[in-house]
């Protein structure tokens, strides 16, 4: 039993130690991507532009049918994020634009820096939890949960989101329900909805049957 003790306390430095060894790891793109994230750049090429994300910039085009825009600033497009456990997004809503029901592997942290939302989430006892955000409110979205934003302001609503993963995913529930290649009937049986409605849903985000 001690010998156990002390192989788990020997494993624990040793995880400890690999931990702390680099002083960071910039995404090497030009190397396939494994389960952990990128391998690291070599650091004698690694500069300061590694470290700055500029897609935040400027004005968002919303185009889609929901009316919203999300710019992603996940590992595989900030380098510097890479093997760190966060990202950042930013989101545009236009006004009454919608983020649909979505999820991530991750938590998530939103300040709304402009405009007037709704935000929520619903757990999984089917709980919804929704409050009305003004600028300056930061509200959280636990791990893997059911989200959404809405703006119900009378201008552009502007958001910024945090999430505790390098490459969090991001799942849009409905068109990943009829803007795949889910089979019409699968997508009738599973959501109760009229073989037309799904027709109309494919047609409105792009699916094929």
């Amino acid at each position: 039993m001690k010998s156990l003790v002390f192989f788990f306390i020997l494993s624990l430095l040793v995880s400890l130690n690999h931990a702390i060894e680099l002083d960071f790891c910039v995404a090497d793109y030009s190397l396939p991507r494994g389960p952990e994230g990128y391998a690291c750049k070599d650091p004698a090429k690694v500069t300061a532009d590694d470290f700055v994300y500029t897609g935040f910039r400027g004005e968002k085009s919303i185009t889609n049918v929901f009316g919203f825009n999300v710019t992603l600033a996940f590992s595989y497009a900030y380098p510097a994020l890479n093997g760190l456990g966060i990202s950042m997004a930013r989101l545009d809503l236009a006004v009454g634009g919608v983020v649909p029901v979505h999820s991530h592997r991750t938590s998530e942290v939103i300040v709304l820096i402009k405009g007037s939302i709704i935000a929520g989430f619903i757990d999984t006892n089917d709980n919804a939890y929704y409050k009305k955000l003004e600028v300056g409110d930061v509200m959280i979205f636990p791990q893997a949960m059911l989200h959404f934003q809405v703006n119900v302001g009378k201008i552009p609503a502007l958001a910024f989101v945090s999430l505790n993963g390098a490459n969090p995913g991001l799942q849009l529930t409905t068109p990943s329900l009829f803007g795949g290649n889910l089979p019409d009937e699968l997508a009738q049986k599973i959501t109760l909805i009229s073989p037309q409605e799904v027709k109309r849903m494919r047609k409105i985000l792009g699916g094929s049957s």
